[in-house]
């Protein structure tokens, strides 16, 4: 009798679920719908940062809007607000802020996040820095996007000047996290400044010297030259040896950058180098100025010295271990055709063109050694720059001419300039060339089936321009 009795309960419970299946009138609250809210705001630091969210609920709703903003380098790790609009004079650093906006419907308890993002700036935060000489004295000046010069703004930001010889300017980013800015370097032949990108400062949460840059700066320094590399770090020559900035910690470390000893090896550097990336591997082209031989540098961890462990090809052309002559200056295009100029006992100037693969097989390929069709462009104070379209620019005396290796074609740009020519620098894709001249800036159309046509010029810079760096 129990177990007829057990069946028929266990009947009664399936045929109770079956009846009841979907059988539910659930009355879910009305989800307060939120507009006029972007995800990415830009505060001015020291001004007001207002934001004015449009919230619709339904109408029983008691609705409360409730803020937060992360604040790292706050005591309590954010700032909180209530109030249906954010109002606030925004007094935090020129960095960037997680915040979110909750919608708290007092009626039901209910809780709706938003979240955005506030990045503080500052009237720094676009335009075009520039370096220059005024009279001797080293300058660096801030040219907003409405071309406006903001004029020696190191001295009076920081209350004293810069060493003089200046020659690099860098923008510092790190394009391996999206291009996060880190720094702004100005470097000159015996030292250089770091500055904090927003505020222009020397930068006081990183080494703010070139020589503190270093873990065992050298006693007297010299410097080279210098190139950015991808990571955001400098790479170079100083006292003829090579360096590297370290890369093997955050970017935002203090050591991140930093230089520790040279690439092993005995060298004796010339100025200038080459630095090629093909498929995430970088090497270096330099030139060893007392032996007169082209040297290979690979990036291992860092700058490695390997000197001229590489197979040359077609040695009768040149031999690169035996130049027998002194480096003026090399280019390279497209990480493939180096140009290299070179100056005999005779004063003559010649070209070498070749190509280096450094990445393996490791082999330099000479490809000619000739006169330079123009011996007179070549002075003290010359300057080449290569565009991937194969042409290099020459700036000679007063003058900027295209030249075209393949055909030996010089041709003079459009525009003249009445005073040395002292920079010259790609912007805008290689479809523009800035010169600078005198105390301005020239802007210079040299896109396909132009040769420099005058397109914009900068007055007022103190003194002739060294270098320039762009933050867009």
């Amino acid at each position: 009798m129990r177990y007829i009795l057990s069946i028929s309960i266990v009947a009664l419970l399936f045929a109770s679920c079956y009846k009841d299946k979907g059988n539910y009138d659930i009355n879910m609250p009305e989800i307060p719908v939120v507009g006029n809210l972007d995800t990415l705001y830009e505060a001015i630091v020291g001004d007001s940062l207002i934001i004015e969210p449009q919230v619709t609920a339904a109408a029983d709703a008691d609705i409360e809007l409730e803020w937060s903003i992360g604040v790292p380098e706050a005591p309590a790790g954010a700032y909180e607000f209530l109030g249906s609009s954010l109002r606030i004079v925004f007094g935090l650093q020129a960095n960037r802020y997680t915040a979110r906006l909750t919608v708290h419907n007092k009626t039901n308890g209910m809780r709706y996040f938003h979240t955005f993002v506030i990045q503080g700036i500052t009237e720094f935060v676009r335009g075009t820095t520039v370096l220059s000489v005024e009279d001797g004295i080293t300058r660096f000046s801030f040219i907003k996007p409405d071309s406006t010069v903001q004029p020696r703004i190191y001295e009076a930001i920081n209350g004293k000047q810069l060493l003089d010889e200046p020659i690099h300017l860098f923008y510092m980013s790190d394009l391996g996290t999206g291009g996060m800015p880190l720094g702004y370097w100005l470097i000159s032949r015996h030292g250089g400044v770091r500055l904090n990108v927003s505020t222009m400062q020397e930068d006081p949460l990183y080494p703010n010297t070139l020589a503190t840059n270093f873990f065992s700066p050298p006693a007297n320094m010299t410097v080279g030259s210098f190139q950015q590399f991808e990571r955001g770090v400098l790479m170079g020559i100083v006292n003829g040896k090579f360096y590297g900035g370290t890369t093997n910690t955050w970017n935002q470390a203090a050591t991140y950058g930093m230089f520790g000893g040279y690439a092993d090896g005995d060298y004796e550097l010339a100025p200038t180098f080459v630095m090629s990336t093909v498929d995430n591997n970088t090497s270096f082209i330099a030139f060893d100025r007392e032996r007169q031989q082209f040297l290979r540098f690979n990036l291992y961890n860092g700058p490695t010295y390997f000197g001229t462990q590489y197979s040359v090809i077609n040695p009768e052309i040149f031999d690169p271990l035996h130049v027998g002559m002194d480096l003026i200056d090399m280019v390279q295009i497209n990480n493939a055709d180096t140009y290299a100029y070179v100056s005999g006992e005779d004063g003559t100037v010649y070209e070498l063109l070749f190509n280096v693969n450094f990445n393996g097989p490791f082999t330099f390929t000479p490809g000619h050694e000739r006169p330079f069709v123009r011996q007179e462009l070549f002075g003290e104070n010359t300057k080449l720059l290569a565009a991937r379209n194969g042409v290099i620019y020459i700036a000679s005396g007063s003058k900027v001419y295209q030249y075209n290796p393949l055909n030996e074609e010089v041709r003079e740009l459009n525009t003249q300039f009445n005073t040395p020519v002292t920079m010259i620098k790609f912007t805008d894709g290689e479809n523009t060339l800035v010169v600078g001249s005198g105390t301005s800036l020239y802007y210079l159309a040299i896109q396909t089936g132009r040769f420099g046509d005058l397109t914009g010029q900068i007055d007022d810079i103190p003194g002739y321009p060294v270098d320039i760096a762009f933050r867009n």
